[in-house]
């Protein structure tokens, strides 16, 4: 495991492991951000991701983790540092030019149109390329087979899990190179948070890298390949999901009651 001050912490083994590949797909580098003028609530973040990449975020409520997404997606203003995003500068653009660029997000709440079905869900996801969208029902339906059965239901009629699949599925429409996930599990119960996680890691293993932000810590660290541990707006430690799960500080400061629910 590496602390913030000794690089990204990723080794080449572990990238190429299952598929994964060298390249980098995102990389944030001395990042400070913030909602008002004169307070920044990232200060001084570092991250990057390597193509096929599952990477955890995951830190104490209030360390700026969902601010982080939020940063690369374009919601919260840069002010100094930088986003690349297969290494093109992306700070400064709106979402939808950073959806064109291969970004795909999903927040934790609000995430579907309620009023839509799921098909039009879908179809929304891919409003700027409609032509591909047999293709990409195709894919997302692999993954999620079950929405691919009830098409024509409305997104408000289903359960907070299968609204977040139809997030998921929305986001992926678009063939994301990334896709950024706010705390998949927030609000599910057990059962269906185990159901979120497996159907995270699915996507990865389907070929996106993917960044999650997660306060069911131990979870999301058992399935990341790497993970950081974000702490008043910057990387404290980082390292892949098992030496996190088991490095003494990690443990001692963070996963005793980040991962209180995961017993």
């Amino acid at each position: 495991m590496s602390d913030s001050g000794t690089g990204f912490g990723a080794t080449g083994a572990a990238v190429r492991a299952e598929g994964k590949t060298d390249r980098v797909v995102v990389e944030i580098t001395d990042l400070f951000a913030g909602y008002l003028p004169g307070i920044n609530i990232i200060n001084g973040a570092n991250l990057v991701a390597h193509k096929g990449e599952l990477i955890g975020i995951i830190g104490p409520n209030g360390a700026g983790k969902s601010t982080l997404l939020k940063s690369i997606f374009g919601m919260v203003k840069v002010r100094s540092g930088e986003v690349t995003v297969d290494g093109e500068s992306v700070v400064g653009l709106k979402s939808d030019k950073l959806v064109q660029r291969g970004v795909g997000y999903v927040p934790q709440t609000n995430n579907v149109f309620p009023s839509l079905t799921i098909e039009e869900n879908l179809q929304m996801g891919l409003f700027q390329a409609p032509k591909t969208y047999n293709e990409r029902l195709e894919f997302v339906t692999s993954i999620f087979a079950e929405l691919g059965k009830r098409l024509k239901q409305r997104a408000g009629s289903l359960s907070g899990g299968e609204r977040q699949m139809v997030a998921m599925s929305r986001a992926l429409m678009m063939d994301p190179s990334v896709l950024l996930l706010d705390e998949p599990s927030a609000g599910l119960s057990p059962v269906r948070q185990d159901d979120a996680f497996i159907r995270v890691s699915d996507i990865n293993k389907a070929g996106v890298t993917t960044i999650m932000v997660e306060q069911n810590a131990r979870r999301c660290l058992q399935i990341c390949d790497r993970g950081y541990v974000l702490d008043q707006g910057r990387d404290a430690y980082h390292g892949t999901g098992r030496e996190l799960l088991n490095d003494p500080k990690v443990i001692g400061l963070y996963l005793g009651t980040l991962g209180a629910e995961d017993h």
